[in-house]
Order: C-alpha cells, then structure tokens, then sequence
C-alpha cells in the first residue's frame, strides 16, 4: 500500500513539473487584439515578459491576424502560433529598434528582426500557423518619421543562441532575410513552408551566419534569393571575428524558385566547411541549385562541401562557382590572403538546366579538388572552366544540345 501510495505521490510530481513546464500564455490575457488593424507590440511584449518572469512556458498566438512590432523572446520563452493563427509584421519603420546585431557580413547598428531571439537557450518557434513579414509592403517602404532610410527587418533572427528549433510554420513575405542563424549553436530547423513574393528584394528564405551544428531537414523554399545561403562575415570585420559556419546537414528539402538553391557565401571570410546537402529537389526555373559566391576582399576558407543526390529539374544552372562574385564599381582590394575554395563533392546529381553553368576561380587561388561522381546532366549550353585546378569530370556525365560540353578558358 505504501508502494501504491508513493508511486502515486511521484506520478503526481511529475505531473506538476509537466504542466508547469509547459504552461501557455495567450497573447489575448494580455491585450492583444487579431483584427489585423490593432498594433499588439506591447501585448505580445508583455506576455513574453509575463512568461519569462514567471519560470517559462509557451507564449501562444491563437487564431487571428495579429499586427505587431519587433517581439525579443526572453529566458524559458518559446513561441507558438496556432493554426489559423497569423503573426503579421508592422509596416511602420518605427516599430523596429535599431540594435547590434550583424547585418550582410558587419557587424553593426542595425534594424532588429521582427521577432528576436539573443543570447537564449533551449527556446522554440514553432506551430500550424503563419508569420507574415508584410515584405509586400515594404518595398514600396523603408523610411522613418523622420525620413531616415533604414533597414528592413528581417522576420526572425536567432542571435548568439544554443540548442534552438524552429518547425512547423509557415514563413511569409519576409521584408528582407527570412530566417537568420546567426553566432548559434545546436540549431533544428524542420518542416518549414518559407515563401515570398518574386519582387522583394534580398528575401534570402535562410542564412546560416557563423553557426555551427545546423540541421535543416523537410523544408519548402520560394523566394527572390538564395533559398539558403551559408555565411560566415565579410572583409575586414568577418576576417577580425574570424568565426566559421560548419557541420551543417540540409536534407529532404524542395528549392523551389531562388537565386540559388543551397549557396556558399558570399560572406566567406571566417570560413564554411563541413557541409552536407542530400536528398533534395530543385526546380521551378531556380538559378543555380549548386552554389559557390565570394570575392577577392573577403578570405576565408570553403572546404569539405557535399552536394548529394540532388534531383535538376528546369533550372537555369547545375553549377555555380564564382569567386569573384558580383565584382561591380568600386570593388574593394583583395584581402593579404586569397578566399579559397577547395575539396567539393558532387554526388549523384541529375536532371535537365538550360545551361551545366560555370566553375570560376581567381588566377592568385584556383578552386581546387572537385569531385564529381554518378552525376549525368542533360543542358543547352556546357560547362565553363576557368582557374580551376585538380577537377575530377569522371563522374559528370554531360548531354549538351549547343556548342562543346566543357570549355576551358585558361
């Protein structure tokens, strides 16, 4: 009997510590209104607040379209939005807080995301619902009230954060970068539905930035930039942070149309290795699935990079290596140290492109050690080589309609 009586009195605790661990607390106990007019910044802000004080829990955003400003997530707070449920950004620059955060590559004053997550652990976002960026807004936006032309906010930021994940929502017409990793570690990110408009500019549906063990599995991506994009800083200052991005795994995810599929860079300098990419899908007239972007000023390492059965469907490129990425204007002298790209893997990619695309590397630092095998790709237009060292085309199968298959410039 007394046995009985413990066993109960243990199930009892254990209950208790369940329910507490998980108690919600809906954005509506707080004020907050979804008539997708009301601003809820402050009702959304003090749940979170309510939450964290205390011991932690779940701060819920039920059904709804509820119109808010940049949120900061706080100790023992995760975040859930309900199905029917639609977390909407302001369009209202005034809404986002300049903070120090990093921004394409520098660290600096920036605009905040509209939902920030710095310096947390063991946190969540999560839900059958929707976060919504307006970005469809905000490219006819981007001022102040005081006319100041400010950055746009990124629609969730990840800051100096261990042991996070984000599943099960649906990602919408981010006002610039969708999802961005930034200095994390131990980081989930799994069954995301990520979309946005083809007019938004720099609508990166992901950017992993100087984080490491990332794992991104069963997403969806349709934006007007890279799908993912891997970063590790920029020149000068991602050269003095110094910072990699590396074992990183993606896989069972569908890239739809983007500027790229999966990329490295263009922010190299602290360094990207130890990336896999396997089982996924791309089409939808994306440009380049297989993507390598830096520049001279930039340094850095890219190495130990595989790509794996990667299925091509209609896409503008296979390939595309270029490390002198975008080199218009004024660019900025090369760094003492030449970016380096090295000891790439290309397993078993297939399908149709309109071209197999491009491999260029610079005359002072050669991209070095591609490895292609079982890889067959059927093209109007062939493979351009140029400064590229140690390639092995065994395993390229190429089916081209126009002009050579390979064409070495150098």
């Amino acid at each position: 009997m007394k046995r009985v009586s413990l066993l109960v009195v243990i199930a009892l605790l254990c209950s208790s510590f369940i329910n507490k661990a998980v108690k919600t607390y809906n954005i509506t106990d707080y004020g907050a209104v979804g008539d997708s007019r009301t601003i809820n910044t402050k009702s959304i802000q003090s749940a979170i607040d309510a939450c964290s004080a205390k011991g932690g829990g779940t701060v819920l955003v039920p059904k709804g379209i509820f119109i808010s400003g940049a949120i900061f997530l706080k100790k023992g707070v995760s975040l859930s939005v309900a199905k029917s449920g639609v977390l909407k950004g302001s369009i209202n620059q005034d809404d986002y807080p300049q903070i120090q955060t990093r921004w394409e590559g520098e660290e600096r004053l920036w605009t905040s995301a509209f939902i920030n997550a710095i310096d947390l652990e063991h946190i969540s976002i999560s839900g059958e619902g929707t976060i919504d960026g307006s970005g469809d807004a905000w490219t006819k936006r981007g001022r102040s009230a005081s006319g100041q032309r400010l950055g746009r906010p990124r629609l969730i930021c990840f800051q100096n954060c261990k042991d996070v994940s984000i599943s099960d929502l649906t990602l919408h017409n981010q006002a610039v970068w969708c999802l961005h990793v930034l200095y994390c570690s131990k980081v989930l990110i799994k069954g995301l539905n990520i979309s946005a408009d083809h007019n938004i500019p720099s609508s990166d549906g992901m950017d992993i930035d100087s984080s490491d063990d990332v794992h991104i599995t069963d997403c969806s991506i349709d934006v007007n930039d890279d799908c993912i994009s891997i970063k590790s800083g920029k020149d000068e200052d991602g050269l003095r942070v110094n910072r990699p991005s590396t074992n990183i795994l993606i896989d069972k995810c569908r890239f739809d149309y983007g500027h790229g599929g999966v990329a490295m860079g263009s922010e190299t300098s602290g360094g990207i290795n130890k990336v896999l990419v396997k089982d996924c899908v791309v089409d939808a007239n994306n440009w380049a699935p297989i993507r390598f972007k830096t520049q001279p000023s930039r340094g850095g390492v890219v190495e130990d990079i595989t790509y794996q059965d990667i299925t091509l469907h209609g896409t503008k490129k296979a390939f595309e290596f270029n490390m002198a990425w975008r080199m218009v204007g004024a660019a900025k002298a090369p760094s003492q140290i030449p970016p380096v790209v090295r000891n790439i893997k290309l397993i078993n990619i297939k399908g149709d492109v309109d071209a197999v695309g491009d491999m260029h590397g610079l005359a002072t630092s050669p991209i070095r050690g591609v490895m292609f095998k079982d890889c067959a790709i059927t093209a109007k237009t062939g493979f351009i080589l140029e400064h590229v060292e140690d390639i092995d085309l065994a395993g390229l199968k190429l089916q081209v309609l126009n002009g050579e298959s390979v064409i070495r410039k150098d």
